[in-house]
């Protein structure tokens, strides 16, 4: 089983430190998606929700979120990020929204939990502009897709 770098000898929390890693570019992608009904899902696509630019206000939460991840999660670094991209289809076939965060850097840690943060992020933006319409979306299928850089190299779902 892999060693959890986050707790020490005593198995107290830390931060890890990766001063004496090398810094490479890295890149992490991650997806997930909101569940609502056709209805919800046709004023979202045409533009019609009284908070407005859904798919926009979105986009704009999701990179914000990936900024701000240290800022959650107790024990990730505060990362200087190059790429943010946040891409959002409307699915009919869920029916909803699917979301797709690509985060890239160049240091010493991963960004897997700036792209998991950035999904999460755009996804609940997304259920509380149309919230009104509908309070029963799912919010689902978090999960990292790809990994690129850093000692243990690439990780592909």
């Amino acid at each position: 089983m892999a060693k959890l770098t986050h707790f020490d000898e005593s198995g107290q929390a830390h931060m890890v430190d990766v001063s004496d890693k090398a810094s490479t570019a890295r890149l992490a992608v991650a997806e997930g998606w909101v569940k609502m009904s056709d209805s919800t899902l046709a004023m979202i696509r045409d533009g019609e929700a009284g908070k407005g630019d859904v798919l926009g206000v979105a986009r704009l939460a999701g990179i914000m979120g990936a900024k701000k991840t240290a800022d959650l999660i107790p024990l990730c670094h505060p990362l200087p990020l190059s790429k943010v991209a946040i891409e959002l289809e409307v699915d009919p076939a869920l029916p909803g929204i699917r979301i797709t965060a690509t985060v890239k850097t160049s240091g010493q840690t991963g960004v897997e939990m700036e792209a998991l943060t950035a999904v999460s992020t755009a996804a609940l933006t997304i259920y509380d502009m149309v919230k009104a319409a509908q309070k029963d979306m799912e919010i689902g299928g978090l999960q990292l897709v790809l990994k690129e850089g850093g000692k243990s190299g690439r990780y592909t779902r």
